[in-house]
């Protein structure tokens, strides 16, 4: 690259780390890349630092040493958060989006770039302090979920398919029970896709009684795998906390009502903005 003025370089370094989240870069690679000395990186390294962390866009960590550098780690601040969020609730609410058993429409929602992205920093917020590997989804609505957290946290994503595939190999499949209707549904994951005693966040688009993400739990069980949280896009607040399969997840919104007759539904923010502690 050629030598840049600091004020082009300040936008290139920051466009540089958003891109390459949690990733450790040396002042070294920095200094070859502009061509300029340590100091001036250092100087440029503060300034960038300063304004991320002043408008909540993440936090830029130093690590000294022969082996150190800076990496960025998106974050997303509360207040920003849950603007955001009271926005996404009043689209929720639509009454045109209510669908038989109480469920919402979102596959349009889930098809929104922005909405996404802002929705990956949340959950990469809420899961910054934790040890993960990878991030687990099952098709097809929780997928453009999990690849926005991975984006975010710079991890592989896992999908848990419904049916085994000819094309994935060798598999493990499980039996579950879903939660909200009773019913027993088969899952499967490629033996070639989890290494044994990984860490996986799990990221899903909508719970009701948590049966999938069970399902989940125990096809990790098989892979000797953990399980490091459980994000959730929406949760239905309808049922009775004993008909909960799951006590410890993350949700970003909450469906506390919904009426079939009048296809009224109330959402609200969810646990995140209670139980979780943001920048």
């Amino acid at each position: 690259m050629k030598k840049l003025k600091r004020s082009a370089r300040l936008v290139e370094m920051t466009q540089y780390l958003l891109t390459r989240p949690h990733t450790l870069i040396s002042l070294t690679a920095f200094a070859d890349r502009y061509q300029s000395a340590k100091s001036s990186i250092s100087e440029d390294l503060a300034i960038i630092k300063e304004v991320f962390e002043e408008e909540g866009l993440g936090e830029l960590h130093t690590l000294a040493g022969a082996a150190g550098g800076v990496k960025y780690t998106p974050k997303m601040g509360q207040a920003e958060a849950l603007g955001i969020m009271n926005g996404i609730c009043r689209q929720l609410e639509q009454s045109e989006r209510v669908l038989a058993g109480g469920y919402l429409y979102m596959t349009d929602m889930l098809g929104q770039p922005g909405l996404l992205a802002d929705v990956g920093r949340m959950f990469a917020t809420a899961f910054a302090a934790s040890d993960i590997d990878v991030i687990m989804t099952v098709e097809t609505k929780g997928i453009p979920l999990a690849y926005a957290t991975a984006a975010c946290m710079n991890l592989p994503v896992v999908i848990v398919r419904r049916d085994n595939k000819v094309t994935e190999g060798s598999a493990v499949s499980i039996n579950y029970v879903s939660g909200s209707n009773k019913r027993i549904q088969t899952m499967s994951l490629a033996r070639r896709a989890l290494k044994e005693h990984a860490r996986v966040l799990i990221i899903d688009d909508f719970m009701k009684a948590g049966g999938t993400i069970q399902g989940m739990m125990d096809l990790l069980f098989e892979f000797n795998a953990k399980v490091a949280g459980v994000g959730v896009f929406v949760e239905s607040g309808e049922l009775d906390t004993e008909d909960r399969l799951l006590e410890d997840y993350v949700s970003l919104a909450k469906l506390t009502a919904v009426d079939m007759k009048t296809k009224h539904t109330t959402v609200v923010p969810g646990n995140y903005f209670t139980t979780r502690a943001t920048i």
